[in-house]
């Protein structure tokens, strides 16, 4: 198993990579507050970002606060985001979250973890989106292309999203979690396909057991295998 100590190394470089690789990152999704960024968030799940940008602006129109997201039905909030995936569950989770946000925080959208993921609808993931994209704190996002990526190229060896964001966590200083979840997010969507990984230009092989890593420079790194 390849220590704690390397695989610091090994994480620092990948961090360098996709900065040069990707130098600006910003969130995805389109939104104002904190609201409209929880919102967002629960509606990405198994879609795509694009198609709920596209949504997302005539429902916050439809329901600009958390208060006329909490006073509607879910049968309305359904047929206005008919279009996306899993609609009908996700509108009755962002009309429960307004509730309780209303009910329990005052009308104000947490900024912790451990008090977001008692929103309907928001698991580590999305409360890691929130507070760092509406908050600007510290968040790993582990969603399918940040675990797929991550273990991939070694970092880690677990198909359990919380495990991996407390693994990858221990792995880097706070302030380089956002940028990195962003960044290998990106390198997920791009390169580094489920089916077919794009290994000839992926920027980060060197440092990846399964495309090819190469141990140039970092003491203690296994050789690649070959063939």
């Amino acid at each position: 198993m390849t220590s704690k100590r390397t695989l610091k190394m090994r994480m620092k470089k990948i961090i360098s990579a996709l900065a040069e690789t990707y130098p600006e990152v910003v969130c995805p999704l389109d939104f104002d507050d904190p609201w409209e960024c929880t919102v967002s968030t629960i509606l990405s799940a198994q879609c795509t970002d694009k198609k709920v940008n596209e949504v997302t602006p005539g429902l916050f129109k439809k329901y600009p606060t958390v208060e006329s997201f909490a006073g509607a039905k879910v049968v309305q909030v359904e047929k206005a985001i008919h279009s996306i995936g899993l609609y009908k569950a996700k509108a009755k989770n962002i009309v429960g979250a307004a509730k309780m946000v209303l009910e329990k925080y005052e009308g104000k959208v947490p900024d912790e973890i451990d008090e977001l993921v008692k929103l309907p609808g928001v698991g580590r993931k999305t409360a890691n989106c929130v507070v760092l994209n509406a908050y600007g704190k510290p968040g790993i996002m582990c969603d399918t292309h940040c675990c797929r990526v991550t273990r991939r190229i070694g970092l880690h060896d677990s198909d359990d999203p919380v495990k991996i964001e407390y693994a990858l966590g221990e792995l880097m200083p706070r302030e380089e979690w956002g940028a990195f979840s962003h960044r290998v997010i990106i390198h997920g969507r791009q390169v580094c396909h489920a089916r077919k990984p794009n290994c000839d230009v992926c920027s980060i092989r060197r440092w990846c057991e399964t495309g090819g890593m190469k141990a140039i420079d970092l003491p203690g790194l296994p050789e690649p295998a070959k063939g």
